[in-house]
């Protein structure tokens, strides 16, 4: 038996021992996702044990090194893990943009006192995080953000203000693009720093979607103090690192395009109903069966440029190319999942519909192709990049 046998058998057998069952069920509705913090609370027990489990491991952060908090797995041990937990339909013990986007940038280009500080509270969920990179008039031109941050000699004096900051409202800390050169180049003078969201002078108002609901909020900053060693990279070249952590963010919003609910077409006989064992109507079951194909292939795309990563053969706009089919495959899905409920699906509040749930989870994912770039950006940088095609 190879390594990567008895890693699998070991895994298999940890994960039928420890992960609960309350774990193994399909996610309702938001509050089953486990986002930590100091102010989060648990759902239930079950939450809280498989979280504590799993980041005792390292395995919520599964390829961190294990001084940072990390399992220190392989590339293809995590991957294994990840087969192992689908197989038995487990949770993500946690959901955090620390692990999706911050950690990647801190063990890049944070200084050894900041990975040790932030990335063992991110692996076991003590710290939750927002991002602070839109603004009002800075959205797909990023770089031409106007919040400042000035030089008072021990800290930085924050100003401004950011738009569609998911979560603002209930993260702890956030990670934050500030121009702290006015008189450089666009690209030039920004840098990219780290603070308390209780800090005196930060306030959030939440922004309200089609959907009756929403994540984002706009942020204020007045006067906030924040501590120079809370700079990451250098001075006046936070560009880099929110170039790097934006292609983790891609990769990130890519995974909605792999669903961890029941099958769609599960979804649709619970309205349609079936004959002979199949889905009683012919032209929904060849959609959602042409859905399934293009899914199981998005998720084989997914794991070969895993694979070109390890190789360090992957091409850094393949997160653009990922995050582009990830979110247009997640409105493919609810759009199925609309016309599988019919007029019921139209349901906007009552106990029957959770709140008519399916509805606004159909409005939200409208977002999706404007979040994390737009996907006319994404299709832009991947004829640019990826195929090489001249210029308009």
């Amino acid at each position: 038996m190879s390594d990567l046998d008895s890693f699998r058998s070991e895994t298999r057998a940890w994960l039928g021992e420890n992960c609960p069952p309350s774990m193994r069920l399909p996610l309702e509705d938001d509050e089953d996702r486990c986002w930590g913090g100091r102010n989060w609370k648990f759902k239930s027990d079950d939450q809280k044990r498989w979280l504590e489990r799993m980041a005792a491991r390292g395995w919520t952060a599964p390829t961190w090194p294990k001084e940072y908090g990390g399992g220190g797995l392989s590339r293809d041990e995590a991957k294994i893990l990840r087969e192992e937990m689908r197989a038995i339909g487990a949770r993500s013990p946690l959901d955090s943009f620390g692990i999706w986007m911050l950690g990647p940038a801190l063990l890049k280009y944070g200084s050894e006192e900041q990975k040790k500080k932030y990335l063992p509270e991110i692996t076991r969920g003590e710290i939750r995080w927002c991002q602070g990179y839109s603004e009002p008039n800075s959205g797909s031109d990023l770089a031409s953000l106007q919040t400042r941050a000035e030089d008072k000699g021990d800290h930085f004096l924050v100003n401004g203000q950011k738009v569609w900051t998911s979560y603002a409202d209930k993260a702890d800390w956030i990670f934050c693009l500030v121009r702290t050169n006015p008189a450089a180049k666009k690209h030039e003078g920004i840098s990219f720093i780290l603070f308390d969201m209780a800090s005196p002078g930060v306030s959030t108002r939440p922004i309200v979607l089609i959907s009756g609901k929403s994540p984002f909020c706009e942020t204020f900053f007045d006067d906030v103090r924040v501590p120079k060693e809370n700079l990451v990279g250098q001075l006046n070249k936070g560009w880099d690192v929110a170039k790097y952590l934006l292609t983790h963010e891609r990769e990130m919003i890519s995974g909605i395009g792999l669903s961890a609910g029941r099958p769609l077409g599960q979804v649709a006989a619970d309205t349609v109903g079936t004959e002979d064992g199949t889905l009683a109507d012919p032209l929904l079951r060849g959609q959602i069966a042409a859905f399934d194909i293009d899914a199981a292939a998005f998720q084989l795309a997914l794991e070969r440029v895993g694979d070109l990563a390890k190789a360090k053969q992957a091409h850094p706009a393949m997160s653009s190319m990922l995050k582009y089919y990830g979110a247009e495959l997640n409105k493919r899905r609810h759009e199925l999942l609309m016309s599988a409920g019919g007029s019921d699906a139209l349901e906007w509040e009552g106990e029957r519909s959770r709140g008519g749930d399916r509805a606004r989870s159909w409005l939200r994912t409208k977002a999706n192709s404007i979040e994390g770039g737009t996907s006319e950006v994404q299709l832009n940088i991947i004829a640019k990049r990826l195929l090489e095609l001249p210029g308009a």
